[in-house]
């Protein structure tokens, strides 16, 4: 009996020795990642490169979309290039989905050439998009054209006078020239919600017009007045155009269009992404977001190479993040007929870059 039992504690230490011994070559460790800010080195979120394919399905071939639950501002991994990625997937996915094609697609001439800019010398293009921190980009291309050598010394006045910012928009050079450089130029925009921007477009040209536009409030506002004001004999102490108005006026999807004409370039302050850039029909490298801006513009130096050239201006902070208190206040009284037609106009913005229908305002 005494002999079994020795016989086990050596066979127990045998086990030990050779457990010890193993040990120096296999590591049995499980770690679990934390968050990104204290274990960035164990996680990082990375998906295969995209790259954008413009053979399109006929427009018969009907293909799903996905929207995700979290909002574009939400999401803050320590690689944005994933992001990126996420984002112009979910672009091409949006982009063959037949039930949003004219919502999606347009047709890339004169228009949507003339809101690209060109910086040659360092293979760039940037489409603008107003109402989305567009001035502060183009103080960035007016540096790396050699204009200025500091975005602070760009005086505001001529950042949009085109005549002068040296500036080249792609609509001035040939067809050869364009076709060459939306093939080979590194090419971008930045989007923000669809309403919020529309608050802003509003507010900065009908409310406070701080560049001296008076077209906007002397011929623009009355026209939309005459035509969408419900009642114009009693207009209940209203005084120039109201955001009701504006809105009426937006989702009228036939009866706009003859104003349309009538305002001209005008209305590019609230024309649709998809409108405005083409971007089911032109392959950008990345599509930023005024929400993460703070990430996003230091990616786009980075991934145009010109990080080490120029610096995008200071961001304040907060001043980027979606605002659901004001867009509820300027919605609020507004009728759930006009929302609905307004949310159809933008409902290709909405799902192209993944910003959430609104439930508060959208039954």
């Amino acid at each position: 009996m005494m002999r079994r039992h020795w016989l086990l504690v050596g066979a127990c230490g045998w086990v030990l020795l050779i457990l010890m011994f193993v040990s120096k070559f296999i590591n049995f460790s499980f770690r679990i990642p934390g968050d990104y800010a204290e274990r960035t080195e164990m996680f990082v979120w990375t998906l295969p490169s995209v790259t954008m394919n413009l053979q399109w399905p006929d427009k018969g071939a009907s293909q799903p979309y996905i929207l995700s639950s979290v909002g574009p501002s939400l999401v803050e991994p320590t690689n944005w290039q994933s992001v990126n990625e996420k984002r112009l997937e979910l672009l091409a996915t949006v982009c063959r989905n037949s039930s949003l094609w004219n919502l999606t697609h347009t047709t890339v001439g004169k228009f949507v050439l003339d809101r690209i800019f060109v910086c040659d010398k360092h293979k760039i293009l940037f489409c603008q998009t107003p109402k989305v921190g567009n001035t502060q980009w183009k103080k960035v291309l007016i540096v790396l054209n050699g204009k200025f050598s500091k975005v602070e010394d760009i005086p505001e006045n001529l950042v949009h006078d085109h005549e002068r910012n040296g500036l080249p928009r792609l609509s001035s050079m040939t067809d050869t020239e364009i076709h060459q450089r939306l093939n080979s130029y590194f090419k971008f925009f930045i989007v923000r919600d669809p309403f919020e921007r529309l608050i802003s477009a509003f507010k900065d040209k009908f409310v406070k017009n701080p560049r001296f536009e008076p077209w906007y409030k002397h011929d623009i506002a009355p026209a939309i007045i005459r035509k969408y004001r419900k009642s114009h004999h009693d207009d209940s102490g209203k005084v120039g155009l109201q955001f009701e108005d504006f809105v009426r006026y937006l989702g009228d999807k036939s009866g706009r269009q003859h104003l349309d004409r009538q305002f001209g370039d005008h209305i590019i302050h609230w024309m649709t992404y998809a409108e405005l850039c083409a971007p089911c029909d032109i392959p950008y490298n990345v599509v930023g977001h005024h929400e993460t801006l703070e990430h996003d513009a230091p990616y786009i130096l980075k991934a145009a190479g010109i990080s080490d050239l120029v610096s995008y201006p200071n961001i304040p902070p907060g001043i980027t993040r979606y605002n659901h208190t004001k867009v509820e206040r300027y919605f609020t009284g507004i009728s759930q007929r006009d929302v609905r037609r307004l949310y159809a106009r933008y409902q290709g913005d909405f799902s192209l870059f993944d910003y959430q229908r609104p439930a508060f305002l959208v039954g």
